[in-house]
């Protein structure tokens, strides 16, 4: 059984919206298990991260970066990053904000940034864009053109409502292709190890 934590923060429910859609796509990958996890609640516990072998970070994007509780998380980590014992643990990222750019490539470099300095894998976006298919925008995959993430766009009303359904469709696609590749590489560690046990 592969172990994803979907850790994210959100402050008017918009970012945990695609988190749970993100989490409903990895889920749906056999032998799979998902938990979402709150940035802030993880700040005070960073060792439970041990227990997960990928991670799926998600944030706002405020002011062209992460929101004060994921950079919380982040930092909270130290310790974990000094032993170095995340590396080579899968990861990857999502945002969101009001504007289609809103400069949500800035919030993801930082989450790149962060896992590579753990020594973790990083899991981008391969969804090609469906509006070169013919697909209308509104319902398009990766509408909006990520690549080393996911990003989505909130208008502003009610989570459930903001979305267009070509972003939620991405959400599911993107946590399935996560999971999806945590398996391929459980698979080729030798013996079954995970990667801090075949250090």
């Amino acid at each position: 059984m592969n172990k994803i934590a979907v850790i994210y923060h959100s402050a008017h429910g918009h970012t945990e919206y695609i988190a749970s859609s993100v989490a409903e796509g990895a889920g749906s990958v056999a032998n799979t298990e998902v938990q979402l996890l709150q940035a802030q609640q993880l700040a005070t516990a960073p060792d439970e991260l041990l227990g997960f072998d990928g991670f799926i970070l998600g944030s706002p994007t405020y002011l062209g970066g992460v929101s004060a509780p994921v950079k919380a998380f982040m930092d909270a980590t130290g310790g974990l990053w000094r032993a170095q014992r995340l590396r080579g643990r899968l990861a990857a990222g999502f945002t969101v904000s009001a504007l289609p750019a809103g400069d949500k490539q800035s919030t993801l470099m930082s989450m790149f940034v962060f896992c590579m300095q753990h020594g973790m894998l990083w899991v981008g976006n391969p969804i090609l864009p469906e509006q070169h298919l013919g697909v209308p925008y509104d319902e398009a995959a990766n509408r909006l053109g990520s690549w080393s993430g996911l990003m989505a766009q909130a208008e502003k009303a009610s989570p459930a409502h903001a979305f267009a359904p070509g972003d939620i469709k991405t959400a599911r696609m993107f946590g399935r292709n996560f999971a999806e590749a945590l398996h391929r590489l459980r698979r080729a560690e030798p013996c079954g190890q995970t990667p801090e046990a075949a250090r």
